[in-house]
């Protein structure tokens, strides 16, 4: 195994590490939106990251303040930069919502957090790109030899990069991988510190309006399915089935007014974040956002992701990704839009 690789795999099982030790020492700390007295409220938690998509469309118009003030329940929001930072909260008992791409959800189910897949969001094929700055030499994926490559490790964009040197019959062996949250790659791959950037969007499409930045091979180039997710606190949903029902309902009609409406939610985004309306534009028109059950084709996609990351020392057991996913509760809110 070389050291790059030993890297990696110490990484993530550090991240492991985390995950346990997490959910070890903060039983007594995970019992927000719980079982709580009748006199106290229910408070529920949901993380976000970025500034566009579903649950920051429906963070800035309280979509879930609305619905769950109904039922007594009081919505706090948590502001993730990725993926990875959820399953830390979810594992302190400090989230009981949030959405991820799927090699998160591989290392929080190595880690043995106790959570569950309830719907995916995505089939992730064009949220994924490998971005070469502007008058790069890159041409091919082949060329990524002897380059160094930021990504955030643990992120769905991850796993992305490691897929897509394998289609070009490369290794860790061949590139040096430059661990980066995307707040701090952007600006090292405008000064040439990195080679290239394996990401997701929005920050694709922003990279290549505002510095003239390539997409040298994208998921859907390479066909590359892989689903991400709404997850969940596995004992917030035992304690609170119908609470669960309620996020996905209340989810899915977010996403239908989103839909219904991106010119309209384009101007809004562009005007807060004071950007290009053209940007926001293109990053929702690539989205394509769904809210599906686990089929057996994301079933089988996310399963291989699994498979692929530990063949290469990504994981450090083989996993079976079903004993996550969770269909019951996005089966039973969806029979309302039906």
């Amino acid at each position: 195994m070389s050291k790059k690789l030993v890297k990696i795999y110490s990484f993530l099982l550090v991240l492991s590490f985390i995950f346990i030790t997490a959910c070890a020492t903060s039983s007594s700390n995970s019992e927000t939106g719980s079982k709580q007295s009748k006199n106290e409220e229910i408070v529920v938690n949901i993380g976000v990251q970025g500034k566009i998509g579903i649950l920051s469309y429906a963070q800035t118009h309280q979509y879930f303040e609305k619905a769950f003030e109904k039922e007594g329940v009081k919505v706090v929001w948590n502001e993730f930069a990725s993926g990875p930072p959820h399953f830390e909260a979810l594992a302190s008992g400090r989230l009981d919502f949030g959405s991820v791409g799927g090699t998160p959800v591989i290392a929080g189910q190595s880690g043995n957090v106790d959570f569950k897949a309830i719907g995916v969001l995505s089939d992730g094929k064009k949220g994924n790109s490998i971005v070469i700055p502007k008058g790069s030499s890159i041409k091919e994926l082949k060329d990524l030899k002897g380059k160094k490559i930021g990504v955030a490790k643990g992120s769905s964009a991850y796993n992305f990069l490691y897929m897509a040197l394998d289609r070009a019959g490369l290794t860790d062996k061949d590139i040096e991988v430059i661990q980066l949250q995307p707040d701090e790659a952007r600006p090292a791959l405008d000064n040439g510190s990195i080679d290239a950037w394996s990401v997701w969007e929005p920050y694709v499409t922003t990279a290549l309006f505002q510095t003239g930045a390539k997409v040298l091979v994208s998921g859907e180039d390479l066909n590359i399915n892989a689903p991400s997710f709404l997850i969940a606190r596995t004992k917030f949903t035992k304690d609170h089935p119908e609470l669960t029902v309620l996020f996905l309902k209340t989810y899915e009609q977010v996403r239908r007014d989103y839909v219904q409406n991106l010119d309209q939610v384009a101007k809004d985004l562009a005007e807060a974040q004071k950007v290009d309306v053209k940007i926001i534009e293109t990053v929702l028109k690539k989205s394509e956002p769904i809210l599906s059950p686990t089929t057996d084709e994301f079933a089988k996609a996310h399963q291989e992701q699994a498979d692929f990351l530990y063949s290469v020392g990504g994981i450090d057991r083989k996993l079976d990704t079903s004993k996550v996913i969770e269909n019951k509760f996005v089966e039973e809110a969806l029979k309302d839009f039906q």
